[in-house]
């Protein structure tokens, strides 16, 4: 992403939660009741009315569904981990997540570090000090430009501890870094977190990257770059997520594709949507 320009990726991520969180509780698959607040009004207007009015959906087939579908799935997961003695919550290219605020991380004592862009990082805090009034106690705020930077020493001096058992959300982003910043923020999970830790990761299939299968919306993304800044440089090839942590020295690894997100959560009025495929979830523990 351009250097002081905030990223527009994470607000369409996020007015995708805003719209799902409109519909009646039988009907969304996630819910996010400050995903509105932190949109852009035009964004909502606008941008709002093309997932509405179904175009979207006909320029995208199912983009729309993985994406709501991936919220909910690492919910889940958030809460499988607060249930069994979650310390720390690492959200690394946060943008305008709502974890930390949703979920009550204050009362349960979980430390929250939300990490990301400097330039999108100042557009988060305006948004957070317009809807609660203040800066939560209990979140880090901690600015890291992955071009030049590693996670490691500006989380260790924001008060990361090693020996908590920690849960990375690394949502949107593996696939708009290079291999090597990829690797280095796997390898500083490993060697700085307690064993029993995880990170839950989404990724683009190295086909669809590559363009031996073609995807419109990626295509979209691409002939937009000039706008975003944000180009696709990361692709994992598809069913090879397990072995790939496993080599990074990860234990008990999940791969979910879009069947297994579709059986999940698309079931009753949901189940003529569509989840596109060519994107994976990956869950690893330390």
């Amino acid at each position: 992403m351009r250097r002081n320009q905030t990223s527009l990726t994470a607000a369409g991520i996020t007015l995708a939660r805003a719209i799902e969180s409109e519909k009646p509780e039988n009907e969304r698959i996630c819910y996010d009741p400050y995903a509105r607040q932190f949109v852009p009004a035009w964004m909502f207007s606008i941008f709002g009315f093309f997932i509405r009015s179904g175009y979207a959906e006909r320029r995208g087939p199912g983009v729309n569904g993985f994406l709501v579908a991936r919220d909910r799935y690492i919910d889940d997961l958030l809460l499988e981990e607060l249930q069994n003695g979650l310390q720390q919550l690492v959200i690394i290219g946060a943008g305008y997540d709502s974890r930390a605020y949703r979920f009550d991380m204050s009362q349960r004592g979980v430390a929250v570090f939300e990490v990301d862009h400097p330039a999108t990082q100042k557009g988060k805090l305006d948004r957070v000090r317009a809807v609660f009034g203040k800066l939560p106690v209990h979140v880090n705020f901690v600015p890291v430009d992955f071009n030049t930077q590693t996670l490691e020493q500006p989380l260790m001096e924001s008060g990361y501890h090693p020996g908590f058992k920690t849960l990375f959300i690394w949502q949107g982003v593996t696939m708009y870094l290079t291999a090597k910043s990829v690797d280095d923020t796997l390898r500083f999970v490993r060697l700085h977190s307690r064993p029993g830790s995880s990170i839950i990761f989404d990724y683009v299939y190295r086909d669809v990257l590559e363009g031996v299968r073609k995807k419109s919306e990626i295509s979209n993304m691409r002939r937009y770059r000039f706008m975003s800044g944000e180009g696709l440089t990361f692709g994992i090839e598809k069913g090879t997520v397990e072995d790939f942590l496993k080599r990074r020295g990860f234990s008990q690894v999940r791969d979910i594709n879009a069947d297994g997100l579709r059986q999940a959560y698309f079931v009753g009025s949901n189940s003529q949507r569509k989840v596109a495929d060519g994107y994976g979830i990956a869950v690893g523990m330390v």
